[in-house]
């Protein structure tokens, strides 16, 4: 396995690539082999108190512009993604140990969003309301909210971007975006594209570096108007909590533990594969990942067998020429909680059916075969918890009452996945599932399609029109006659 050098790279703040203002570096690390692959600078509060005050201006300049100005500019910087497609997706290889195959759905989700969310701005209606006595006309208007800080997660560095940069844009905010510390090099690439292109001065800005000093300086400032991310249900606690300096708009996708259920009647072959899709795409740390697979007692031991089959081939790998169905996990740090989670699962009755160990003859990289757990039950972690990693826990059960409790049984509420041809059963557990989506004999993702949670999984929606409402504010206007 060869890693490539990507080098230094700076902050993007106020329309200028800057070194951090204490010189601090760090170094990004290859997580399938443990190699460092680039240098990039490390953000610290001065950084953060920069970049608040740079996006303030340029959320000034950038709401004045029309829609159509805006759309130009947003154009014009999907034109210089595509034409670094290639570095971009090199680069998420590297950082995470994303599959280059897996890399084009992030670079799709900056492209989509770019393209798409200057078309639904364009849809946005004034809503005229009626008055009854006829002394007045009414309008509700749209107008954007001010600047807003984005905390994305690791896992999708630049779908992550994608889903924030489109709407805040068109919408007519500006935006500080906060990549993980795991995976900033494709953002900070991002960074790059936009002073080439020369694109208006503090209207994005782009740094990463302690949440101590740079995520809590932010939080805490009075300045933005919008805090969104896409994370854990501990760190949307802690943004929450930390934002209280004054009353921010919220838009938040969380952790999740979604259940896959599988009944007597499904199409056996579908269920199987999006089974194994869903769960070892992205080595599992997905947030919409078949978390629970639930399997009817009369298909199980068939589905069981199928599915171990299935998952016995898929192929581990790393680099842009190879084709493998799975990479690393991205620190050791998150191999390590696998083990943990395998230990604990089988000390409470599980059986491991397959995997659970480090593939052979990968030992540099932090590689974990694709595991295959039976027997799970409500006692073990892998129920409670979001595995975010590649351990599929299947567990058999008899009635439609039982699963769908099962299901429910849990703090988080994303994504849901029903796998049967009962109308009567798909209307129910569409109604009592305790879940923001409800996908039913398929799966669809899309930029048009809204992504959001209900519980502790999120507060707003990523993609769709809706994501729009994080960064609007409406305001009454009333016309006396």
């Amino acid at each position: 396995m060869k890693t490539m050098d990507f080098g230094y790279h700076k902050l993007y703040i106020g329309g200028k690539l800057v070194d951090a203002a204490d010189g601090q570096r760090r170094a990004v690390i290859c997580p399938a082999t443990e190699e460092k692959v680039a240098e990039i600078a490390w953000a610290g509060k001065k950084d953060a108190l920069k970049a608040l005050e740079a996006a303030q201006k340029g959320f000034e300049y950038w709401s004045r512009l029309s829609l159509a100005e805006r759309t130009e500019w947003m154009s014009k910087l999907r034109s210089a993604v595509l034409d670094k497609e290639s570095e971009l997706r090199s680069a998420m290889v590297h950082e995470m140990g994303k599959t280059y195959a897996g890399a084009w759905e992030d670079i799709e989700g900056v492209i989509n969003g770019l393209e798409w969310y200057p078309a639904a701005m364009k849809n946005l209606r004034d809503e005229q309301i009626p008055d009854y006595e006829n002394t007045h006309t009414h309008k509700m208007v749209h107008q954007p909210a001010g600047v807003a800080v984005a905390y994305l997660a690791w896992n999708f560095p630049l779908l992550n971007v994608g889903f924030k940069l489109g709407p805040a844009l068109a919408s007519g905010c500006s935006i500080i975006i906060k990549p993980s510390a795991l995976s900033p090099l494709s953002a900070y690439l991002i960074g790059e594209i936009l002073h080439d292109i020369d694109f208006p001065a503090g209207v994005v800005n782009i740094l990463t570096g302690p949440s101590s000093e740079v995520a809590t300086t932010m939080t805490t400032s009075k300045i933005p108007a919008v805090l969104t991310m896409i994370g854990s249900t501990a760190t949307g606690q802690k943004v929450i909590a930390d934002s209280t300096t004054s009353i921010k708009k919220l838009g938040m996708e969380l952790g999740g533990n979604a259940p896959f259920m599988v009944f007597n009647d499904a199409d056996f072959d579908q269920a199987l594969d999006l089974a194994i899709a869903l769960k070892f795409g992205n080595t599992g740390q997905v947030c919409v990942a078949a978390n629970r697979i639930f399997v009817q007692d009369g298909i199980y031991d068939k589905f069981l067998a199928a599915y171990i089959e299935k998952v016995s081939k898929l192929k581990l790998g790393f680099g842009v020429d190879e084709e493998p169905d799975m990479g690393p996990l991205v620190t050791r740090k998150d191999r390590d909680r696998m083990f943990d989670l395998i230990e604990d699962a089988v000390s409470k009755g599980a059986k491991l059916e397959y995997g659970g160990n480090i593939p052979k003859g990968m030992d540099k990289g932090y590689w974990l075969e694709p595991t295959v757990l039976s027997g799970m039950t409500t006692e073990m972690r892998v129920f409670k918890q979001e595995t975010f990693g590649p351990i599929a826990s299947i567990m058999r059960f008899t009635t439609d009452d039982e699963v769908l409790e099962l299901a429910n049984d849990t703090e988080f509420g994303l994504a849901s996945y029903i796998f049967t041809n009962d109308h009567k059963r798909i209307e129910r557990f569409s109604r009592d599932l305790q879940f923001g989506e409800i996908q039913v004999n398929g799966v669809k993702y899309s930029i048009y399609l809204p992504h959001g949670g209900i519980k502790n999984s999120g507060i707003g929606h990523d993609c769709s029109h809706l994501a729009l409402d994080d960064y609007l504010v409406k305001k009454r206007i009333s016309v006396a006659l």
